[in-house]
């Protein structure tokens, strides 16, 4: 079996995931990656995997950066790979993998949608009913379509008011390599350090965070990621004097892994906007956070906060400062509790074991490979 998985974004998500569990399984795969924000660039990057190891790669650099370059991602390259499978992680994706499949180079196509966001583009622009264009038929024609929550399930069939004979639907939610990840050790509390995972952008609330921080007392902070907002990020927390370490834009994995498994609490200040499309989101960062075993103070923004709240030992609160500042006090207050948040996390994370997930997924969709698991 030959699959192809085609997304946008370097790091770590559902696409990656993926192509670790076929290649762990010696699946020949191949990855056409493209990038997602301007700090990524402007390379395109292909990658051949068989036999349980990357065997080459080819790199694609194009003039323009993202969002601009996203109309040029379906001819990177113009000739793909035929395959049994096509995975696309975007509706441009996956329409390119209809077409591959109408040249009967594709035998099956997945339309595997990481978010949904209403009016991506803005109401009623010509991008936007473009992009709901193509997403209405990838939801109709492919053979298959994968949501991140139901909540997105449900909001993209309002949003294209789709016809009983579309793809059907399965929800899967983001995973963490459970085995794999290392976790906060049992006196973690100790560390007194916050971590904070994500795009350096408004409504991500890191903006909250270093007002909250300026309020504490023998706190550190981790920020992993990068955005717009960095240079005016950094300089604001040099001005104050906190106490915050910027680690920019992380590519591999897991160092991210590493560096909330060295940290206390982690932290998920959503800004509760009506535009945010985390409303419908299944944010990967919280599957990282609760797989090393991280307490996590949170916004009611995602759809699964509130579970997060009563199963995992996540505390959710106001989109204020002060309200975070508070949680993250009351986080490091006892280490007694600290350890049984800690512990609540890691047995809530199980639920989210990638190996299960996909597995489960493969099967439901015939596609499951044939090989063992090369460990």
């Amino acid at each position: 079996m030959t699959v192809v998985i085609v997304s946008n974004g370097f790091a770590d998500g559902p696409a990656q995931a993926l192509r670790d569990y076929l290649v762990a399984r010696g699946v020949r795969v191949v990855t056409i990656f493209h990038p997602l924000t301007p700090e990524q660039g402007t390379q395109h990057r292909i990658t051949v995997y068989a036999d349980g190891a990357q065997v080459r790669e080819r790199r694609v650099r194009l003039l323009l950066k993202p969002p601009a370059s996203f109309v040029l991602d379906p001819f990177v390259p113009l000739l793909p790979a035929q395959v049994d499978a096509w995975f696309g992680f975007n509706p441009l994706a996956c329409a390119r993998g209809l077409v591959a499949r109408g040249q009967r180079r594709a035998r099956r196509v997945v339309l595997w949608s990481v978010d949904f966001v209403p009016d991506r583009f803005g109401s009623r622009t010509l991008p936007t009913r473009i992009y709901d264009r193509i997403d209405r038929l990838c939801c109709r024609r492919a053979d298959a379509r994968v949501e991140l929550s139901e909540a997105a399930r449900d909001g993209r069939n309002r949003r294209h008011d789709l016809p009983p004979e579309s793809s059907d639907a399965y929800v899967v939610p983001m995973g963490a390599w459970i085995d794999r990840v290392p976790t906060t050790p049992t006196d973690g509390f100790g560390q007194h350090r916050v971590v904070f995972l994500g795009h350096l952008v408004a409504r991500q609330g890191v903006g909250t965070l270093l007002a909250a921080l300026a309020t504490l007392r023998n706190v550190a902070a981790d920020v992993i990621g990068t955005g717009p907002l960095e240079t005016e990020l950094r300089e604001h927390v040099k001005r104050e004097g906190l106490d915050v370490t910027f680690h920019g834009y992380v590519e591999d994995h897991r160092e991210i892994e590493k560096l909330l498994s060295r940290s206390s609490v982690a932290v998920a200040p959503y800004a509760e906007t009506d535009e945010t499309f985390t409303r419908y989101a299944d944010p990967g960062k919280l599957k990282a956070y609760l797989a090393a075993g991280l307490p996590i103070v949170l916004t009611d923004v995602p759809p699964n906060a509130r579970e997060l709240a009563s199963e995992a030992g996540a505390e959710v609160v106001a989109d204020d400062p002060a309200a975070l500042a508070d949680a993250i006090s009351h986080a490091l207050a006892s280490p007694e509790q600290w350890r049984s948040r800690r512990a609540s996390a890691l047995a809530y994370a199980r639920r989210f074991d990638w190996d299960v997930l996909l597995g489960n997924l493969l099967a439901e969709l015939d596609l499951s490979p044939s090989a063992k698991p090369a460990r």
